[in-house]
């Protein structure tokens, strides 16, 4: 290794040769080789940009406390990237309070996915509520496509408004779009394109990158906090484009008796338990296998065709047991599958929804 100390541009980790399992390693036949003063890659960002494989890394929780402790012992403006699509399972849980009296702006990207027919002003209430009731309260909610670039001069403008000559801080959980938001940035500052390695895969940024703004501070993309509620984190790394829609969603209409239930593959559940026979309108990735049964068979059915019919997950995964949940809302509301999508419930229906352990099964207002 060299007495200088070299950073991975593509994930921020710091250049090592000596354990392959650690983030930032490279053999030492490499960076004899490379050119200090150019553009650095960890053997992890190498294969991810180049062939699309992923290497896990030892990352802690602890790792991620101090990233978080560090916020609030910077006088910087802090960008909250969420994902529009799974806002429970993308929220930093007690952000508010590391964030401390630094102001926030959310944005809530992968708008690009929702249906067209929803209003992008209501959406934008929404999420400003949601992030309320969080405890977190933002000086400024936006909507954008990370992926498309929609909104992107909306969004640094607020940013240059609200930063007032300081650094900003880019946070957000894995898998949230964040890394490619910050690579349109950068593009737009700076004409490089795809400085940042990024994935659909979780945890692609391992340590803190600093890009120089203008004026001596910095834009600074920071690791993705590990949500281990995510539905993500429960399938294989190839069936990641069902749980991460990339084209608008069409949603699907089920007429629905009492005592029927839909099977989002073999990830979720939805029963119609009480009320009459109803439609039900599901939102969710339009490749999703939906499969309608009775409810009197459903764990018969489950039981025999988890990982067959109903996949994902793989036939060879590990796969949390299901957990119900049971709501009857009194207004038009939304079956919230956190991570997957919801289902649209009309009021007064008793209804079930299961998920993975630990993934949020939750009714909210409906959005459309």
């Amino acid at each position: 290794m060299t007495d200088q100390e070299l950073y991975c541009i593509g994930c921020g980790a710091k250049l090592q040769t000596e354990d392959p399992k650690k983030a930032g390693f490279l053999p030492a036949s490499t960076l004899a080789k490379a050119d200090p003063e150019g553009e650095l890659y960890c053997q992890r960002c190498f294969r991810l940009r180049h062939y699309n494989e992923v290497a896990d890394v030892d990352l802690t929780d602890d790792d991620f406390l101090r990233l978080l402790n560090a916020l609030g012992e910077s006088n910087a403006l802090i960008v909250n990237v969420v994902d529009i699509f799974d806002f429970n399972g993308s929220v930093i849980p007690g952000l508010h309070r590391f964030v401390g009296d630094n102001p926030v702006i959310l944005v809530g990207n992968k708008a690009d996915v929702l249906p067209k027919s929803i209003n992008q002003r209501r959406v934008t209430t929404w999420l400003t509520q949601a992030a309320h009731a969080q405890g977190l309260r933002p000086v400024r909610t936006l909507l954008t496509s990370a992926k498309k670039g929609v909104a992107l001069d909306e969004l640094m403008a607020a940013i240059e408004d609200y930063r007032q000559g300081r650094d900003v801080f880019v946070v957000g959980v894995t898998n949230t779009g964040k890394s490619t938001l910050i690579n349109r940035i950068i593009k737009q500052l700076t004409g490089v394109q795809d400085l940042i390695t990024t994935s659909r895969f979780p945890g692609t940024t391992l340590d803190r990158i600093q890009i120089p703004l203008d004026d001596g501070h910095f834009l600074i993309d920071t690791p993705g906090i590990i949500h281990r509620n995510q539905m993500a984190h429960y399938i294989d790394p190839k069936d990641l484009n069902l749980v991460a829609p990339t084209k608008p969603i069409r949603p699907t209409v089920f007429q629905l008796n009492p005592e029927q239930t839909v099977f989002l593959a073999g990830l979720a559940r939805f029963d119609y338990l009480r009320g009459p026979k109803r439609g039900f309108t599901f939102y969710c990735d339009n490749q999703l296998l939906l499969h309608r049964t009775k409810l009197g068979n459903a764990d018969a059915f489950y039981a025999k065709h988890k990982g067959g019919l109903l996949a994902p997950p793989r036939p060879e995964a590990e796969f949390p047991p299901l957990v119900r949940f049971e709501f009857t809302p009194k207004e038009k509301s939304d079956l919230v599958f956190a991570g997957l999508g919801w289902v649209v419930v009309p009021a007064g229906s008793t209804v079930a929804g299961w998920a993975p352990q630990g993934v949020d099964v939750l009714m909210r207002k409906a959005l459309i």
